[in-house]
C-alpha cells in the first residue's frame, strides 16, 4: 500500500483505524467549518433573521445531499470490498459507475432543488421576514450543488481504499477559502446571505477540482479514465442494493427534520436561530460519529472482502470505545458551556438561552449516539445496509413525529419539541444492540457476499 493509505486489513486494529479515523476527524472538522463559519458570519454582521435563514435552510439542504450520502456509502461499500478482495476490474467498474451515478444525479438535484426551494419554506412555516434569505441561500446552494455531490464520491472513492489523508488536505483548504470568502463577500462586499452562499459554493468547487484530480492522477487501480465512466448494470445495481436504504433512510429522516423544522418555526426567529446555533455546535460531536462511522464501515468492508472476519467484532468494540470517549466529553463541555457556546454565534439574549436550553437537553442523551452510529456503519460495511435503515425510520422517523402529533399541541413547548431527539436517540440504540447481540448477522453476510466476489 502507498505511504498514505491505512492498511485496513493487517496490523494492530485501533491502530489502523486511528490512522484512517483522525484524518477523517479533522475532515469532518473542515466541513463543520463550512456553515459554521456561514452562521458566524450572519449572525455576528448581518442579523438575526439572516442566522435564522441559515438555519432554516439546514434541513432542506439535508433532505436531498442526505439521499445522495447514503447512495455514496452503498459505492464506497462495493469499492471497499473489491479493494480487499483484489478484484481490480470490479474495482475500476465501480469506480467509474459511482461517478457515472453522481453525474446523473448532479443534473437531478439542480433542477429540483431549485425548484422546491421557495414552496417547501413557505410549506414549513418560515416566517416571512426570513424566507427571502432562505430562497436566496438555498438557490444559490443548489446551483452549485454539484461541486459538493463530486467532491464526496471522490472522497468516498479515496477513503474505500484506505486513503482518508488527501481528501482531508483538500477539504482543508477549500475550508479556509470559504471562511476567507465568507468574511470578503458579507463584510466586505455587503452581499448578506448571498455572500456566503456564494463563498460555499466557490469552494465546493475547489474541493471538487482537487479530489477528481487525484483521482485522474493517480496510478493505482481505481484510477479513473473518463473514457471509462458509463453504466455498469451489474455494479450499479449492487451500489443501489447497499446504498438505497441508507439514502432512503438518511433522505426521511431529513424530511422529518423538515417537518420538526416546521414546529421550531412556530416559535419565531429566535428559536430558529437558537436552534440553527444549537445543530452547528452538535454538528461538532457528529462529525466525531461520523468518523468513527465512516471507519468502522471501511474496515469492515475492507476485512471482509479480505475474508478477515476475526478483526471484525474486534474493530467494531475498539471502535465503540474510542467514540465513546470523545463523546463523553463534548457531553460533559455541552452541559456545562452550553450557553457560552451559543454566545459565540450572537449576543441576542433570547436565541442564548433557547440553544442553551437545547444544548443541556441534547448532553444528556448523547452518549447512546456511538452505538448507534458503530453498528449502523459496521452492517453497512458488510452490505446489510437495510437494518440500520430499519431501526432508524422506525425510532427517528415514525416515533418522533408521533411524540411530536401528540405532545406539541397540549404543551406548545420549544422544549418539548427539541426532546424528541434524545428519546429516540435511546430507543434506536437499544434497539441496534439487542439486534446485534442476538442475530447471527455476521455469517450471513459472509456468505452473501461469497457469492457475489
Amino acid at each position: 500500500m502507498q505511504k498514505n493509505k491505512s492498511d485496513l486489513i493487517e496490523g494492530g486494529i485501533v491502530q489502523s483505524m486511528l490512522v484512517f479515523a483522525i484524518p477523517l476527524l479533522i475532515g469532518n472538522l473542515f466541513q463543520q467549518l463550512y456553515n459554521t463559519a456561514d452562521s458566524y458570519v450572519v449572525g455576528n454582521f448581518v442579523d438575526t433573521n439572516a442566522l435564522a435563514a441559515v438555519g432554516a435552510s439546514a434541513s432542506v439542504i439535508n433532505m436531498l445531499v442526505g439521499f445522495f450520502m447514503g447512495l455514496s456509502a452503498g459505492a464506497g461499500v462495493v469499492i471497499s470490498q473489491s479493494f480487499g478482495a483484489k478484484k481490480k476490474e470490479e474495482l475500476s467498474q465501480a469506480v467509474h459507475s459511482a461517478l457515472w451515478l453522481t453525474g446523473v444525479l448532479s443534473v437531478l438535484f439542480t433542477v429540483v432543488g431549485i425548484s422546491v426551494t421557495r414552496p417547501l419554506l413557505k410549506a414549513i412555516g418560515v416566517p416571512e421576514e426570513v424566507l427571502p434569505h432562505s430562497t436566496l441561500y438555498l438557490t444559490i446552494y443548489f446551483a452549485g450543488i454539484t461541486f459538493a455531490l463530486f467532491y464526496n464520491m471522490g472522497a468516498g472513492i479515496l477513503r474505500a481504499v484506505g486513503d482518508s489523508r488527501n481528501p482531508l488536505i483538500y477539504l482543508a483548504v477549500a475550508s479556509i477559502t470559504n471562511i476567507i470568502l465568507d468574511f470578503v463577500l458579507v463584510c466586505g462586499a455587503k452581499l448578506g446571505v448571498a455572500g456566503v452562499a456564494l463563498g460555499t459554493l466557490i469552494a465546493q468547487a475547489f474541493s471538487s477540482f482537487l479530489v477528481m484530480r487525484q483521482l485522474v492522477c493517480a496510478k493505482e487501480d481505481y484510477r479513473v479514465e473518463w473514457r471509462k465512466i458509463r453504466f455498469h448494470k451489474a455494479v450499479v445495481k449492487r451500489i443501489v442494493e447497499i446504498g438505497f436504504p441508507a439514502a432512503l433512510q438518511q433522505s426521511i429522516t431529513a424530511f422529518s427534520n423538515v417537518i420538526v423544522q416546521s414546529y421550531i418555526n412556530s416559535f419565531g426567529a429566535a428559536a430558529i436561530a437558537g436552534y440553527s446555533t444549537t445543530i452547528r455546535i452538535d454538528g461538532f460531536l457528529q462529525l466525531v460519529l461520523q468518523s468513527f462511522n465512516m471507519t468502522i464501515t471501511t474496515f469492515v468492508g475492507q476485512n471482509i472482502g479480505a475474508r478477515r472476519s476475526d478483526r471484525v467484532k474486534k474493530g467494531i468494540f475498539s471502535a465503540w470505545l474510542m467514540c465513546s470517549s470523545v463523546i463523553l466529553v463534548g457531553c460533559f463541555v455541552m452541559n456545562l458551556k452550553g450557553e457560552d457556546l451559543v454566545r459565540f454565534f450572537t449576543s441576542d439574549e433570547a436565541v442564548i438561552a433557547n440553544g442553551g436550553a437545547m444544548l443541556h437537553l441534547f448532553s444528556y442523551a448523547y452518549i447512546s449516539l456511538p452505538v448507534v452510529q458503530i453498528l449502523s456503519g459496521a452492517l453497512r460495511g458488510v452490505g446489510k445496509s437495510s437494518i440500520p435503515m430499519y431501526f432508524m425510520l422506525a425510532s427517528f422517523v415514525v416515533l418522533r413525529q408521533i411524540y411530536l402529533a401528540i405532545s406539541v399541541p397540549r404543551t406548545h413547548n420549544l422544549m418539548v419539541v427539541m426532546a424528541g431527539w434524545p428519546i429516540t436517540w435511546v430507543i434506536c440504540a437499544i434497539g441496534m444492540a439487542i439486534y446485534f447481540f442476538k442475530v447471527d448477522w455476521l455469517k450471513s453476510a459472509e456468505e452473501k457476499l461469497a457469492k457475489q466476489i
